[in-house]
């Protein structure tokens, strides 16, 4: 009697482990479809993006060529009865980081880095020196800016 009684609770136990590990199977296989669908989500917001891009590059491409023929008509108020002068070729300079921005960024990561090796609590030093070095670096790159800047004021007189 006694081992009937350990022998239906062993296979009740063995059958109840089966079970949750169905159950946790089940779980995981509707985490991965769950995955899956988001990725394909963000694959087709993805694929929609780059058809508005090239969208509007065709209709760029369209406009500057019906400029380039003439046949551009500006929708404006301002009286186009006068032939155009032919447009001067300008090249513009692609503009990119100030020299504060850069500096900022230089002395937040030399900061990070000399704090988290000064100080015994690395993060609180990181922490510290980030502030710090940023600071320090855009102090150094607005004085950089403003030198430029001042002399590109002076070639221009």
């Amino acid at each position: 009697m006694r081992n009937l009684v350990i022998a239906i609770a062993s296979s009740a136990l063995i059958f109840a482990s089966c079970q949750s590990n169905d159950e946790k199977a089940a779980a995981i296989g509707d985490a991965k479809q769950a995955t899956i669908d988001s990725m394909n989500a963000v694959s087709v917001a993805k694929q929609q993006v780059i058809d508005s891009i090239n969208a509007e590059k065709a209709k760029h491409k369209s406009r500057s060529s019906q400029a380039s023929n003439g046949s551009y008509s500006n929708s404006g108020s301002a009286d186009n009865s006068t032939a155009a002068a032919p447009a001067a070729t300008t090249t513009t300079k692609k503009k990119g980081w100030s020299h504060t921005a850069k500096g900022a960024v230089v002395g937040a990561g030399a900061g990070a880095i000399t704090g988290a090796i000064v100080n015994k609590d690395r993060l609180k030093g990181a922490a510290i020196g980030t502030v710090i070095g940023a600071g320090v670096g855009a102090g150094t790159g607005a004085i950089v800016d403003h030198a430029k800047k001042k002399k590109e004021q002076q070639a221009n007189q």
